[in-house]
């Protein structure tokens, strides 16, 4: 490796731009953040917009990109608002709900939010120059490519930023894709000059092959855009991380990410995959048991006939619930769990708010009152305010079964406020609270009918909590009658999420030549941290 090769007392910052979306930008930048941290350098991520449904709720109850809270503990920081100021939640294709330093600033269409980023635009700078005056590295990421020119006026997250903050940037591509060299070039060729010279590097991606193969396209590469190559990093399986939206699902439904044919043998876990899915990454850490099976499925026939089957948050819960009913869905996950030794439900966020027996909304939908499944007493009203909280706790009382005294740790974020009403089965099975300045959080949570194999949570990250994980398994196995041909395991979430950053890192420290990274970080250091050269924008 050659980690070595790192300059001593690295200060600067580098932007990590793409020739498109699902490239390999996140990967990249928590792989140097990783790298750096473990040199000892003091370092922070930074993407001044991001669009995900997919988020992570800091510690003083700030909303932010998943990405960003993974990039920032590979960093070995703690994740912060300053880290993703803008974060874009679609709520339908032209339309999204817009967090600016993790709280939510207005829902706008495209157009609106174009107008809007002339004042928006400080408060990203501000958040750079913030973290640029605290850690001595920060590692930007852009967005999908920085070559849509219809795009450049008033950039908030690619090359308009690197070019206001002076700060040098690199391309990576993916090679698995086809066609990476030609994607290359042509981004730096589309670019307005001022933007084109901040590009001094490009990286190649998910490589299969012989490097020296490659090579002869490379020199010529860097003949014809100036732009040297510095790094060619190779395709790896089961790094298993917490993906930034769905678009990393396109590419199979099979969600453990290091599957084998013995694997499959245990649970069969269907997760319904919502036109509007939101943090999916709760079932990330059913990929290290051995004992589970996860799949997405979008229709009736491909339900087949699960153990269990998890309804997973939704950032339109009534439009998915309509589009559940719709598919033909609703009916059939009520058939295979309604029978004797059925299927087991999970609901998550807004898959449990979709098991209660109504729900009002007047916030995201503004359809009133809607009829919910009634598999679960309990019934959601939408709120203005939106709830953002860390919770610790644990699984309680009769409803709870043998899930009973299993401690479980998570977020909530949503604008659903849940509560029981009876008339239906269920009760609540989780004591929180709250571990953030927010509030805004009940005692006890969540509804379940033990008898109906029905459970339901606002509670993201459940599963990570390794204890509750492997417990909910072995009531599934109980459940449906039959021994599990692979057991739970004792593999630790956290420490497997751990090996999977240092995996990243050792991948950038082997493939990337890191002396020329360190001489471009330090280029990022001659610019004054809180003295910008320019405005955003062409």
């Amino acid at each position: 490796m050659d980690e070595a090769l790192l300059p001593d007392g690295l200060v600067g910052g580098l932007m990590v731009c793409g020739t498109g979306s699902e490239v390999g930008k996140s990967a990249l930048v928590t792989g140097i953040c990783r790298l750096l941290s473990r040199h000892g350098v003091s370092v922070a991520p930074f993407k001044g917009q991001n669009m995900s449904l997919n988020s992570w709720v800091t510690r003083d109850g700030a909303e932010i990109g998943r990405a960003q809270g993974v990039q920032a503990l590979a960093a070995g920081a703690e994740p912060e608002a300053a880290m993703n100021p803008i974060l874009l939640k679609p709520t339908g294709d032209r339309t999204s709900q817009v967090i600016v330093m993790g709280k939510p600033w207005a829902h706008l269409d495209a157009v609106e939010y174009r107008d809007a980023r002339r004042e928006l635009a400080p408060v990203v700078l501000r958040a750079l120059g913030d973290l640029r005056a605290r850690f001595d590295v920060v590692i930007c990421e852009g967005a999908g490519s920085p070559a849509e020119i219809n795009l450049l006026d008033g950039d908030l997250v690619n090359l308009g930023i690197a070019h206001a903050a002076g700060l040098p940037a690199l391309v990576v591509g993916d090679i698995d894709r086809g066609g990476v060299l030609a994607s290359l070039y042509g981004t730096v060729a589309l670019l307005p000059d001022h933007l084109r010279e901040m590009v001094r590097a490009f990286v190649i991606n998910k490589f299969r092959g012989d490097p020296e193969i490659l090579a002869p396209g490379l020199e010529e590469l860097e003949r014809r855009s100036g732009v040297p190559t510095i790094g060619v990093v190779p395709w790896v399986g089961g790094l298993g991380l917490d993906a930034e939206d769905s678009l990393a699902l396109q590419g199979g439904q099979d969600l453990a990410p290091d599957r084998s044919a013995s694997r499959c043998a245990g649970v069969d876990v269907a997760v319904v995959r919502f036109p509007r899915l939101s943090n999916f990454t709760d079932l990330d850490a059913l990929g290290i048991e051995p004992a589970a099976s996860v799949r997405m499925v979008e229709s009736p026939g491909a339900l087949g006939d699960p153990d269990l089957v998890v309804l997973p948050g939704t950032k339109t819960t009534i439009e998915d619930l309509d589009w559940l009913r719709r598919t033909g869905l609703a009916a059939a996950i009520a058939e295979r769990s309604r029978r004797p030794g059925g299927a087991v439900v999970l609901g998550i966020c807004g898959g449990y708010q979709m098991l209660g027996t109504r729900i009002v909304d007047m916030v995201e939908s503004t359809r009133g009152e809607v009829a919910g499944l009634g598999w679960l007493g309990v019934e959601t009203v939408f709120d203005v305010e939106k709830t953002v909280c860390r919770r610790i706790g644990a699984a309680v009382g009769p409803a709870a079964g043998p899930l009973a005294g299993e401690e479980v740790e998570g977020y909530e974020i949503h604008h659903g406020r849940t509560r029981l009403i009876g008339g239906a089965p269920g009760e609540a099975w989780l004591e929180l609270r709250s571990t953030t300045t927010s509030g805004g959080c009940s005692e006890m949570e969540g509804a379940a009918d033990l008898a109906g194999a029905v459970f339901g949570t606002s509670l993201h990250g459940l599963l990570e909590s390794d204890g509750i994980r492997r417990a909910l398994l072995r009531l599934v196995a109980r459940h449906r009658g039959r021994d599990l041909t692979a057991t739970p395991g004792d593999a630790s979430f956290a420490a497997a999420r751990v090996g999977r950053l240092d995996a990243l890192a050792d991948l950038v420290g082997d493939h990337l030549d890191t002396r020329a990274l360190g001489e471009l970080i330090s280029e990022g250091g001659e610019t004054n941290a809180r003295h910008y050269t320019g405005a955003v924008g062409q």
